[in-house]
């Protein structure tokens, strides 16, 4: 396993994206501490003080540990350490546990907690954060497999109706979802263990929430990872207070978030479109709907009630209450003593939407560290790479554009002058020797003729075959240039955000990602570029 950083100003992320990973300094208005200042980060470790819930959420993690299935005393006391800190990350509850850049997120967390452990001497716990307030089903429910040409998007069947996809029970469209990807991904030595371990965690009558948290426990758990949440009845009832402030200071709130939004749109862009309030309310059928404001009066769905109405059922129902994007952040850092959170590019830009939120609720962002961002290049990819006078970021351009611009490189040797100025040349150099054999024997005159018209015939022929090879040897390298493009940029995305996670497990093993942290163990971690890592 070999490793090279590549810039990601060649790459697709956003102007935002780029500048905080090559000029912090231009972002000061909206994100607090470096994340590649070694002291800023020191200082702001000096600055964080647990919150009162945070002993209470502790004693409310073991109930939820349980509902899970999953075992994490150890994480649990070290979290409990007065001294603790934490490093945090999350992702959605994707099937089969999602792309790539799931697994990039946690070994960031995990490594970035090594790391400050050592600077610090303070215990650092890493801790993945599962999005079990989402209701976007049909962003989970998919695989990604690469082809040879092209990306096979396999999904999984069923209907969220607006639930939370943490509460959805997997049905038994999981087998047909496991055909269909056996089919398209070849059996390996790894393919038995494999299926074996996420048979345990993807099965039906289990909900996506703990099918998810079984196999990162599963696959992280040993590297003392940390599996938290905030759907879940007792963790709701630590959390009311900050729903109910998050009420009654809306207008405040929401003035906040817009004056930061509008200026970070001035010159790059906002992330997220703000709402009435950053609270969503779920009904008696399940359903996640947005809390509304008009004239003094809250509505969700049907549902309306008056602001006191609406903070005395906060009181007494906070579980049939969800955060936003903008609040779940919030939560997170009141439950936990956040040290950094492990963003994805789309991450980073709503934080940058909310550094004046926080002192709303008497907290200070944390560090917004941009997660590890690789593409992983398989030997028979590598084998043909340079073979191609492409770079790696050209592939995420239109096929088409990549063919045709490859076939005009291709047609640089003119063979037509080529054959015609060689037969200039035979025609020239047969002229004294044409002469001079005429001079002995003039009878002999059409024969030299035709000897020469001979010469011109094999050269045409072999004109002809130069044709047919320029022609094999073009497709066979377009052919390529298909093959590399399917691989590196699936589906005209990156591998990352495409390419689900176990397709590389199946090939190269289970513990393909233990290695790969080891690997990335061995030296600082390089989190303001790109990676591409030959397996």
């Amino acid at each position: 396993m070999t490793k090279e950083t590549y810039s990601f100003d060649k790459l697709p992320f956003s102007k935002l994206f780029k500048t905080y990973v090559s000029n912090f300094a231009d972002l000061d208005d909206f994100y607090s501490v470096n994340p590649f200042s070694d002291s800023e980060i020191a200082s702001k470790a000096k600055r964080i003080k647990k919150q009162e819930s945070h002993k209470k959420f502790l004693k409310a993690l073991n109930g939820f540990h349980s509902e899970l299935g999953i075992e994490q005393k150890a994480q649990v006391e070290k979290l409990a350490d007065p001294d603790s800190l934490a490093i945090v990350t999350g992702q959605q509850l994707g099937i089969y546990g999602g792309p790539v850049f799931t697994i990039y997120k946690t070994i960031s967390t995990i490594l970035l907690a090594k790391e400050w452990e050592k600077k610090l001497a303070r215990p650092v716990v890493p801790v993945f954060w599962l999005a079990d307030e989402d209701h976007d089903f049909d962003e989970i429910a998919w695989f990604g497999i690469p082809g040879n040409e092209e990306f096979k998007k396999v999904e999984y069947k069923d209907q969220s109706n607006g639930k939370l996809v943490s509460d959805i029970t997997i049905n038994d469209s999981i087998e047909e979802l496991k055909n269909s990807i056996k089919s398209e991904m070849f059996d390996t030595d790894f393919s038995e263990k494999l299926w074996n371990l996420f048979d345990k965690c993807f099965k039906s009558g289990v909900t996506f929430r703990k099918a998810f948290a079984l196999m990162m426990d599963e696959l992280f758990g040993k590297h003392g990872l940390l599996i938290v949440g905030s759907n879940f009845e007792p963790i709701k009832r630590v959390v009311a207070d900050t729903f109910k402030k998050s009420v009654i200071n809306t207008d405040d709130i929401n003035k906040s978030l817009e004056e930061q939004s509008n200026k970070l749109e001035s010159n790059f862009h906002r992330q997220v479109i703000l709402g009435d309030s950053n609270l969503f309310y779920i009904d008696e059928d399940e359903q996640r709907l947005k809390l509304d404001r008009e004239e003094g009066k809250w509505s969700a769905g049907d549902n309306s009630w008056s602001e006191q109405e609406l903070l005395d059922l906060i009181e007494r129902e906070p579980e049939n209450f969800s955060p936003n994007v903008f609040l779940r952040p919030v939560i997170q850092d009141q439950l936990l003593p956040t040290l950094g959170y492990v963003a994805g590019p789309g991450e980073v830009a709503y934080y940058g939407q909310m550094k004046e939120l926080y002192p709303h609720f008497d907290l200070e962002i944390p560090v917004i560290f941009p997660r590890f961002s690789a593409t992983l290049i398989e030997s028979g990819i590598d084998r043909v790479l340079d073979k191609i006078p492409f770079e790696f970021h050209r592939y995420g351009e239109r096929i088409e554009d990549l063919e045709k611009e490859y076939v005009k490189i291709s047609e640089s040797t003119d063979v037509e002058a080529l054959f015609k100025s060689w037969k200039g040349s035979i025609q020239s150099a047969s002229a004294d020797p044409k002469d001079v054999i005429k001079d002995i024997d003039g009878s002999l005159d059409g024969l030299v003729g035709k000897t020469v018209s001979g010469f011109e015939t094999e050269l045409d022929k072999l004109k002809g075959r130069v044709y047919r090879s320029i022609k094999q040897q073009e497709e066979t390298q377009l052919q390529r240039i298909r093959k590399i493009k399917a691989q590196l940029y699936p589906d005209n995305g990156l591998q990352e955000r495409m390419v689900s996670f176990m397709y590389f497990m199946n090939k190269y093993g289970v513990d393909v990602w233990d290695n790969l942290l080891s690997d990335l163990e061995k030296e600082p971690l390089q989190l303001d570029s790109h990676h591409l890592i030959r397996l």
